[in-house]
């Protein structure tokens, strides 16, 4: 039973994971995200797709972040016809945020078209992104799965956001090959813990923070630092966030403060469509919950802290930005490279009354991250813009393990995988990690570049 992998992307870069799987002749897909950061990665995703869409048997799906499941509308458009397996919080997920990128993607190309600057046609539209919804097929976890080739597979939760998976994948000679997906983080609140694996033939492990570890600061506490401080200067706060999973712990923390006591009403808009379905979607997905969840869930004010507004309308956001503070302002994308968050930067960075707070990772080449390394001026949309903003960020909230908890991860297991591939990560936060796993654990190891191919079973 021949069987090999193939690494189409997210190989020694963080975004556009998708990963072939080719087992006796039939194709899987692991993943199909959109490639985020650099015009280099950009335009990656205008490029076509390595093997003919038409070729491939069946997509499997670990979470509903872009960079995961981005690109499947133009999968789709391309020629797949076959079935997109994912969870059902996933598939719950991915039935918000595919269309809502669909519209993003048709404004970029009218924006674009009517100052003669960009690409004036959309990569794929809402229609297509509705599209493809009709090919996801909902499975749960722990429930094996034939795929292709005859090999089986099943879900296991992996902790990074509701719905977030590992695939294990079982070949007909008994070994298997484990897709980490994003592996999440232990002991945090809303979703279940990623779950502890103890053995594979193979292991596919991501490695955005494969060079540091988190803070082990308290998030809520420092969360509290910088809202104080805007509540106290009558400030803006500007918070790009992503509206999957990491808007809706940000709001658990603050409606938790002010039942502390701790901060009083004020002011929150959470400046996303996309948020506001998907908070409903993490207070209905029981089979996401663990015994704390399902206690958190039980109450409405969980993610509704006193003061909070939702917008939906675009002439609603466009009137904060003549709004004064104090006030804080949720909105996508969290890496700031899209969405409502880059006007509101437009309009509030060159004022000192404006801090702008980072809660998740900024790949190279976004927006965000040009914030974060302190460059000046900042082009946004055309525009020259001086930064006079403070720049704060909470590295506690990352939904993504950091190098000490990969590692804890990792120590679970009683023999070492046959070859492990790190993936999902820049240069040289992956090859920090790989010199450690190596150094500690003796593993074999690859971080493979894009396309590189390798034999599993011959």
């Amino acid at each position: 039973m021949p069987a090999r992998i193939t690494f189409m992307g997210a190989a020694q870069t963080v975004t556009g994971s998708r990963h072939l799987l080719t087992i006796n002749g039939k194709n899987t897909l692991v993943d199909c995200g959109l490639f985020q950061g650099s015009h280099e990665l950009n335009e990656r995703n205008w490029q076509p797709f390595p093997i003919d869409p038409s070729h491939i048997d069946a997509v499997v799906i670990t979470h509903a972040h872009m960079d995961h499941i981005g690109w499947l509308p133009r999968l789709i458009i391309d020629g797949y016809k076959g079935p997109i397996y994912a969870t059902r919080a996933t598939v719950e997920l991915a039935r918000i945020s595919l269309p809502d990128s669909g519209r993003l993607q048709e404004e970029e190309a009218r924006r674009n078209l009517k100052h003669n600057h960009g690409r004036p046609t959309p990569l794929y539209t809402e229609k297509d992104a509705y599209r493809t919804m009709k090919q996801f097929v909902a499975l749960p976890y722990d429930l094996l799965h034939p795929l292709p080739g005859g090999a089986q597979w099943k879900y296991v939760p992996a902790g990074h956001i509701l719905g977030s998976a590992f695939a294990q994948i079982y070949f007909e000679n008994g070994e298997q090959i484990l897709m980490s997906g994003d592996l999440g983080r232990f002991n945090t609140p809303i979703i279940k813990d990623p779950t502890v694996i103890d053995f594979t033939e193979y292991l596919v492990v991501e490695s955005t923070y494969g060079d540091r570890s988190h803070p082990k600061d308290d998030p809520k506490e420092q969360l509290f630092r910088v809202i104080s401080d805007v509540l106290k200067s009558g400030g803006v706060l500007v918070t790009p966030s992503f509206a999957i999973g990491r808007t809706q712990e940000i709001l658990y923390y603050i409606s938790e403060l002010q039942r502390e006591g701790r901060l009083p009403r004020f002011p929150i808009y959470v400046d996303s469509p996309m948020a506001t379905s998907t908070t409903k979607v993490y207070m209905s997905s029981h089979e996401e919950h663990d015994g704390d969840t399902k206690e958190i869930c039980a109450h409405a004010e969980t993610f509704e802290p006193q003061g909070l507004t939702y917008i939906r309308d675009s002439e609603q956001s466009k009137m904060l930005n003549s709004q004064r503070g104090p006030m804080m302002i949720i909105s996508g994308s969290g890496m700031a490279n899209g969405g409502r968050v880059v006007h509101h930067l437009l309009h509030r960075l060159s004022h000192p009354d404006t801090t702008v707070l980072f809660t998740g990772y900024q790949a190279e080449g976004t927006l965000g991250r040009r914030l974060l390394e302190g460059q000046e001026p900042i082009h946004i949309m055309g525009q020259e813009v001086e930064v006079r903003a403070k720049i704060e960020k909470i590295n506690a909230l990352s939904a993504h393990a950091g190098q000490d908890e990969i590692m804890t991860w990792l120590r679970n297991f009683k023999t070492p995988p046959k070859h492990t591939f790190i993936v999902h990560g820049e240069p040289r936060a992956q090859q920090a990690l790989a010199d450690l796993i190596q150094k500690e654990l003796g593993w074999e190891l690859s971080i493979p570049a894009f396309l590189d191919t390798y034999d599993l079973v011959k």
